[in-house]
């Protein structure tokens, strides 16, 4: 998917102060909703976020709620990449848009981190925990985030909103899907009242990471950030250690994290726990079969793109192809 360089420097030469022509422009292969690309100008490297082509699914691919929470987060302990522009005018590039700063840093791909050593591999395990803690200990009302999401019961407004998603497509019915939505819906906890900002896709190559002292320097990919329960985004980390290898987005499934240095899940958790002051985590259970049912809805959707060819990237079969796995995965923890 190419942009329109030309529209797009006299468009930013307009909107972004000191803005120089685009010199080269790549689009990442990763990243399955957003298309998403690297501007390269004389004065500095920007990175441009659109919404796909094509017919889109209600509320999907919100890429001004990324730009605004993003701009939000600035002033916090919540390490994110500057804000620049968002344009809301489709006759610039299509769909809309946001222009940020580029990062530089290193991403891993791979949770098992091969590249590093046990004690670093223990440091950046430790520093996602920390950023997390940070994510959802943030004063909403301070940085004008108090009305992002909607009142009211966190997982009964997701699993509606991802039920209705997956099924909105005729895509490769999943046959462990229905009896897990039934799961879900006769296992809801009640409101507890916790409510703080979620990422909604907090995983490790959502996250840049500074190369020498592993700290993070920005989180991504916020589509899916909302206001919500915290425990959705601890689950999220859960499920990853569960997915397989072989994968496209790989997991942790059969390693020694205790050889290789990563924390187990009681550590992890018990730390994030600590980070937040909190003495009991009530439902991880249920929030980790939750995780396994959105991010199976979320992988489906990516294939019905795929197959009706508007899919942001080359890989999106392969994302597509681990929704039913996940969805097994997450009825099979029902009867644990």
């Amino acid at each position: 998917m190419s942009l329109d360089v030309q529209q797009l420097n006299r468009y930013l030469a307009a909107h972004i102060e000191d803005f120089s022509p685009i010199q080269h422009c790549t689009a990442f292969a990763e990243g399955q909703s957003n298309p998403t690309y690297l501007l390269r100008t004389f004065t500095g490297n920007y990175v441009l976020r659109k919404k796909p082509d094509g017919v889109l699914l209600k509320s999907a691919h919100a890429v001004d709620r990324e730009f605004r929470v993003q701009q939000a987060l600035a002033s916090t302990d919540v390490p994110v990449a500057k804000m620049r522009h968002l344009c809301t005018d489709d006759s610039v590039l299509g769909t809309w848009f946001y222009v940020m700063d580029a990062v530089e840093g290193k991403i891993f791909w791979d949770p098992a981190l091969p590249e590093l050593q046990p004690k670093q591999r223990a440091r950046v395990y430790d520093e996602m925990n920390r950023v997390l803690a940070a994510i959802h200990s943030v004063n909403l009302g301070e940085i004008g985030l108090e009305d992002y999401g909607k009142p009211g019961n966190y997982f009964a407004r997701q699993l509606s909103r991802w039920t209705q998603q997956y099924g909105a497509t005729d895509h490769a019915p999943i046959a462990s899907m229905p009896p897990l939505i039934d799961w879900l819906n006769a296992n809801l906890p009640p409101d507890d009242g916790q409510v703080s900002l979620v990422h909604g896709d907090y995983r490790i190559d959502n996250l840049m990471f500074d190369p020498d002292t592993l700290t993070i320097k920005a989180v991504f990919d916020w589509e899916l950030s909302t206001l919500g329960h915290p425990l959705a985004d601890l689950a999220y980390q859960i499920m990853q250690r569960s997915m397989g290898r072989d994968w496209h987005i790989k997991g942790l499934q059969g390693l020694d994290t205790a050889v290789l240095g990563i924390p187990d899940e009681q550590g992890y958790v018990s730390r994030y726990a600590e980070r937040r002051g909190l003495s009991e985590l009530r439902d991880l259970k249920f929030a980790t079969v939750f995780s396994f049912f959105r991010f199976a809805a979320i992988c489906h959707g990516v294939g019905a793109r795929a197959a009706a060819g508007n899919a942001a990237s080359p890989d999106a079969h392969a994302v597509g192809a681990m929704a039913e796995p996940l969805a097994n995965i997450g009825l099979s923890l029902t009867a644990s």
